[in-house]
């Protein structure tokens, strides 16, 4: 259920290695009129029996629209929603419309012209709006250019609705289909001549018309990556040193090749070995009976219990502290304080559990190299094929089918696309899909940085707050990533949430004397993108502190926040509409708790007021009411389906964890690492309050609230007691 809420008043050719190196840092069949070759097809882009305006439109001589869309698609809607945006310049036919993708290849053959494919950090749409609207429109002009030609009258005249353009004085009409050839030859206007449309008059944008990818997945002829069959394709399935920074030293191919279909055994690397055979059964059958002898490494000593000494000891360190902000005098104002108040909080490493396993179909040979994957960043694909096998960009492609499952993991760690290109050039010639097994997916993950959080506050007579100092203490992603990049232990990615600077992930409450900090302390585990990057954690630690400083005043978590956000009326606007939507101000059936929560994450404002039961141990979650504004609401039915998806990531990140022992992880399939079922799911109820006046993300901003306010209605259930570290287990709780 959701609610929307009223309109407010108020490129460039890269040198081959710009391009790998570009591509690797980014991070982080699908509709009708899906392209997907096979191979033949190198650098150019069907028409597909249209004549294309530009590069974002392809008009029939049927008025059919075909719309170009440069980023992946993984269940979010990014491509209905960036053709809407296209669609609303372009005044053509929603029920006429369908989609076209590209390959990385035919972008660069083109110059880049439709610039960024990535996917990721909620950006699809928020980072890309600008030019594909300009795509629309400058088709749109070029098309009523030329009915003006045509019929010698002033382009001012004109007048167009869903493909039919028409000339009011004389009464004459023609359509888009029958312009097109005489449009494609016109020159396309300035951009910076072109007047994009004004919000209050979007006739598509800010509805919610059809998805164009439904009714593939209904009837089930929509292709994923690891659906893919080429000619003579064989299947291989891998596996790493359980131990990471291990290395591999032996194995016994003998054990296994001389069983049925086995083709292959194959070093990958230094650190893995892989089966090939003709079928996937096969080869991971054989994969296991395999005898592999690895060189563990001194990680092998490493387990949870030592990486949380290590996490506790960057608490409380005065070296390699990274102070991101320090107003005022927190020193001082806790001397003068009332009351003060301290805690720490944890969260561990989570892993993506992506329903479609990792997975690439790759095919080299000495003169061309391609891959077939499903990726977040097939730029970075690309980049990744041709640096394995050493061939220039030109005679290298990636294609890019929708994917079963990102959430980060499919963006610039391109580990799987590396792997399958290693195996397909031992076997040069022959397609070679790599699909790793459910154990392998989740035991070499780039987790969900683990990090602890220690908070102080400091309350005067009255109650308020007048200082707070926020020390995390964490694995970095950038340092894990992109090393390069970090300098002297800095790195306010992992503080995402707290910046001071507005517009993207900015603290949400006004502290007289403030204080936050990041102590680096990496580990040996891999570390990456997570849906609701570094916000999710930096939330639980901050809301759920914000609680307990509430009920050290003595007030009303609501009324303690509100008293924080003067200077913060977008965050304190959604808050207040969670809050009202949930009624908060009216009293719960016995038995029954509330908690509320609000933070700020890629560019969007969110809140959520969680409704829950416990009875012993177990934690009944039966609604939450989450409330976003994004700026500009593009499809609000695909914006509230977003919303529950980051329902069920945010339940998950309350219950599952990547645990270490012996250096590895502990939790290898879905029957010890849990995730949000269907029966632990809550009534969702979602407010879409957008201003319109900034473009924000959808995919991932709502998390960040979830567990926060699930976890201040589960201490307002336990008498004022917090969950301080996750999972809800160590305390003995779970959902039910």
């Amino acid at each position: 259920m959701s609610t929307l809420l009223p309109l407010s008043k108020k490129s460039s050719a890269l040198t081959r290695r710009q391009f790998v190196i570009s591509s690797a840092m980014a991070s982080g069949g699908l509709a009708v009129g899906f392209h997907f070759p096979a191979a033949a097809q190198v650098n150019e882009l069907p028409t597909l029996g249209g004549t294309e305006i530009n590069a974002w439109v392809i008009v029939r001589p049927d008025d059919s629209c075909i719309i170009r869309v440069a980023r992946a698609e993984m269940g979010q809607g990014t491509h209905t929603g960036l053709a809407q945006l296209v669609a609303e310049e372009l005044e053509c036919d929603w029920s006429k419309v369908s989609l076209q993708t590209f390959t990385p290849g035919q972008n660069l053959a083109r110059k880049r012209i439709w610039r960024n494919m990535s996917t990721g950090g909620s950006r699809g749409i928020r980072e890309s709006h600008e030019y594909v609207r300009q795509g629309g429109a400058a088709a749109r002009l070029m098309l009523l250019q030329a009915a003006a030609n045509t019929w010698a009258v002033p382009v001012g005249e004109l007048k167009v609705e869903k493909g039919v353009v028409s000339h009011p004085a004389s009464g004459r009409t023609t359509r888009y289909g029958q312009l097109v050839a005489q449009a494609a030859r016109l020159p396309a206007p300035d951009p910076k001549s072109i007047t994009l449309k004004h919000p209050r008059d979007w006739k598509l944008v800010g509805k919610s018309p059809r998805r164009l990818d439904t009714a593939q997945k209904v009837n089930g002829s929509l292709k994923y990556g690891i659906d893919t069959v080429l000619p003579g394709m064989l299947y291989a399935t891998l596996k790493a040193c359980p131990v990471f920074g291990g290395k591999l030293v032996s194995f016994d191919a003998s054990q296994v090749t001389t069983r049925r279909g086995i083709k292959a055994v194959l070093r990958v690397d230094n650190d893995a070995v892989a089966v090939v055979a003709d079928s996937y059964w096969r080869a991971k059958s054989a994969l296991e009976a395999l005898p592999i002898t690895w060189d563990f490494g001194a990680n092998a000593q490493v387990s949870s219990a030592s990486i949380a000494e290590r996490l506790r000891e960057g608490l409380t360190a005065s070296d390699n502290v990274f102070a991101d902000q320090d107003v005022g005098n927190v020193t001082q104002a806790f001397q003068g304080a009332a009351k003060t108040i301290e805690a720490v909080y944890g969260t561990p490493f989570v892993t993506h559990a992506c329903m479609e396993p990792m997975n690439c179909t790759a095919r080299v040979t000495a003169a061309r190299a391609e891959v077939w994957v499903p990726s977040q960043n097939a730029e970075a694909s690309l980049a990744a094929l041709a640096a394995v096998t050493g061939l220039p960009l030109e005679q290298c492609e990636a294609y890019n089918p929708p994917l079963g499952g990102g959430f980060g993991r499919r963006g610039g760690t391109q580990d799987y696309v590396r792997q399958a290109a290693l195996i397909a050039k031992q076997l040069p010639g022959t397609p070679i899909k790599l699909i790793w097994s459910r154990e392998e997916d989740m035991t070499h993950d780039f987790y969900r940085p683990i990090g602890q959080a220690r908070l102080q506050a400091g309350l005067n007579s009255q109650g308020d707050l007048v200082g707070l100092h926020l020390r995390v203490s964490g694995q970095s992603i950038n340092a894990y990533l992109t090393p390069h990049n970090i300098v002297g232990g800095k790195d306010r990615r992992q503080l995402q949430g707290y910046w001071k600077e507005p517009g993207e992930s900015q603290i949400g409450y006004t502290v007289p004397n403030l204080r936050v900090e990041y102590a680096m302390r990496n580990t040996h585990v891999p570390v990456g993108p997570w849906r609701g990057v570094n916000t999710n954690q930096n939330a639980i630690y901050l809301e759920c502190f914000m609680d307990e400083v509430a009920r050290a005043a003595g007030k009303d978590p609501l009324a303690f926040r509100r008293s924080l956000m003067s200077q913060h009326p977008k965050h304190l606007a959604v808050l207040n509409a969670a809050a009202e939507k949930a009624g908060w101000d009216k009293p719960l059936p016995a038995g029954m708790f509330r908690g509320i929560a609000q933070f700020m994450g890629y560019g969007s404002y969110t809140a959520a007021v969680a409704e829950v039961s416990m009875k012993g141990n177990d934690i009944k979650v039966h609604r939450l009411v989450l409330a976003t504004n994004c700026g500009h609401a593009v499809n609000p039915v695909q914006i509230a389906s977003q919303i529950e998806g980051s329902v069920a990531y945010g339940m998950d990140s309350l219950q599952s964890e990547s645990s270490i022992k012996d250096g590895r992880i502990v939790e290898t399939n879905f029957d010890t690492y849990p995730i949000a079922r269907l029966y632990q799911m809550p009534k969702i109820e979602s407010v879409i309050a957008p201003t319109y006046d900034f473009w924000g993300g959808v995919g991932e901003p709502t998390i960040c609230v979830v567990a926060p306010a699930i976890l201040n209605a589960i201490a307002a259930a336990r008498g004022g007691k917090p969950v301080r570290m996750l999972p809800l287990k160590n305390e003995g709780l779970r959902l039910v």
